[in-house]
Order: C-alpha cells, then structure tokens, then sequence
C-alpha cells in the first residue's frame, strides 16, 4: 500500500472520512464536505492538521489536498534544510498545489532597523531577499513576506519611510529578474510597529513603483487597525497581491469572531481574486474535533455563489 493511501486510510478511520469522491465526515451531528476543491484557494500552515495527518509535513500537504485544499504557506520555510524544501515542492508540483508566501528572514535585526536607514540592517536584508530567491526555486514560489520593523522614535516619520522604500527598491531589483513578488504586510501585534495600516502600504508600493513590491492584506490585522474592511479593500485593489486570514478576536478560524468572512470573500472572488488566501490562525478547538471544526468553517464561509 502507497504511503499516500495509507494516510487517507488512515483519517477515514479516525475521522469518518470517505475516500472515494466528494466524501462526507460527521461532526457535531452535521455531514461536512470534504474532497471537493474551495471557490478560493485557502492555504493551510504546518501543524493545522497535525492530530489527523502526523507531525511529518508532507503527509500534512497530503491531507490538507485531500480535504479540497489547493495551496500552502509555510513561514518559516527558509529556517528547514534545503533537502525538505526540495521534497516539499517535489509534494506541491506531483500534487498540482501552490506555494504561498514564506517570510524573508534575516533574523531579529533588520526587523527592527529597516526604518533607521543603516546600512549593516540594509545588507542582513538584502542577503536574506537572496536567500529568498534560491528557496523559492526549490517549492515554485511566487510570493514572500517582507516587514520594515518597529517604529524609531529618534527619526521623524518621512525620514522613517524614505529609507523602508529605498530598501524596498534595492529588494525589487534582486526578485524582479525572477518573477517573485514581495508582499509588505502592515501588522497589528504592538502600536510599536512601524507598518500598521493600508492606506501606508499602498503608498510605498507606488513609491517603490516595482511589480515585485505589492500588499499582504492580512484581513485579522486590518480588522484591528482600521476595520472597514470592504472599503480599504477596494481603495488598495490595485496593490495588493496575496490576502491572509483570521477572525477577530482570538486569531482562529472564520465564524468564532466577529468578521462576516462570508461577504468578504464573496466580494475579493467577485472582483477577480483567484490567488492564495493564507491561512494564518490557529485552531479554535483542540485535537482531531479542532481539524474538523476548522474545514467546517471554510466550508460554510466559502459557500457564497
């Protein structure tokens, strides 16, 4: 028995799951759809589905395609052996899958320096974007997440944001000849930082003025900043590349907080979204009840033609 069959197996018997067709699972006294590809193509992370597929990734990848899933994101891809990023996009291209964004990490110090302007923070970031480009060959990215850092309260706000989009230039020089877009993506974790709202990102886009410098509307993070979500999203369409997901509050799962995922999806496919949508959140609930409490809520929130 193929190891790949051995796994699907393997969940129907945990989880109730048919392999054959559009199956169906019980949980909760409901009938949840599995199988069937989504209207928008959701990414799972590492771990989502761990209770049901292992702790080896692959088999992971391998559950979450099997679940109707289309893509993955995987942050930390640049921290993993060249070896697993190989074999994870060997999985992704056999399996007909998309690489979403991984984060291009230079370590903790140019996270917090890119707004100083300093030329040893400038260089960490810059090896890092090169970086970036040899793992995006290995899994067939196209997308990789860029964050200027926190705010420096000795540099006044202009001087702050000249230097994030003269790096952000120098970095659109290194992905440019390669197809590959960096997706800037304003964060909400402490007042802090120095990227916090849309209208700020679309604004370094067009300064930057490179296909290869676009917006990561991280829709949890926007719920905090600014709200509004339909409307901001409507004034930035034309910059933003790659959405990321989860509800307000807890960062779980749509339908345990206070976001109408529903209308938002329904309006980012009305206006001709087909890319990935990150699933950046945890899982509300604990254990194999968790996995299936999670599909459940894409299926429901997903269910809007």
């Amino acid at each position: 028995m193929q190891r790949r069959e051995f796994v699907r197996n393997a969940v129907a018997a945990a989880a109730g799951i048919a392999t054959a067709g559009t199956a169906t699972t019980a949980f909760a006294g409901e009938e949840i759809t599995s199988g069937k590809p989504f209207n928008l193509n959701y990414a799972p992370h590492a771990g989502m589905f761990k209770h049901h597929a292992g702790d080896n990734f692959i088999d992971q990848i391998r559950f979450m395609y099997d679940q109707g899933f289309r893509a993955i994101e995987d942050n930390g891809l640049l921290s993993r052996p060249v070896e697993e990023q190989k074999k994870i996009g060997e999985e992704l291209t056999k399996l007909g899958m998309t690489m979403g964004v991984f984060v291009v990490d230079g370590g903790e110090n140019w996270k917090v320096s890119l707004t100083t302007g300093k030329k040893e923070h400038l260089d960490v970031f810059l090896a890092a974007c090169r970086k970036s480009v040899e793992a995006a060959k290995r899994v067939n990215a196209k997308w990789m997440t860029v964050v200027p850092g926190f705010f420096e309260r000795n540099l006044p706000i202009g001087i702050q944001t000249a230097n994030v989009i003269e790096a952000y230039k120098r970095a659109a020089e290194i992905f440019e000849p390669h197809g590959l877009v960096m997706v800037m993506e304003p964060l909400s974790d402490t007042p802090d930082l120095f990227l916090r709202h849309s209208d700020q990102s679309y604004m370094i886009c067009k300064a930057v003025g490179s296909p290869s410098c676009k917006i990561l509307y991280d829709i949890y993070h926007m719920q905090r900043n600014e709200g509004h979500l339909i409307p901001h999203i409507d004034l930035c369409w034309d910059e933003i590349a790659y959405f990321q997901i989860g509800d307000n509050p807890g960062r779980k799962e749509p339908t345990t907080g206070e976001i109408n995922y529903k209308n938002v999806f329904k309006h980012i496919y009305n206006k001709g979204y087909r890319g990935v949508m990150g699933m950046e959140h945890g899982n509300a609930l604990p254990g194999k009840e968790g996995e299936l409490a999670l599909i459940k809520a894409y299926r429901e929130t997903d269910d809007f033609l």
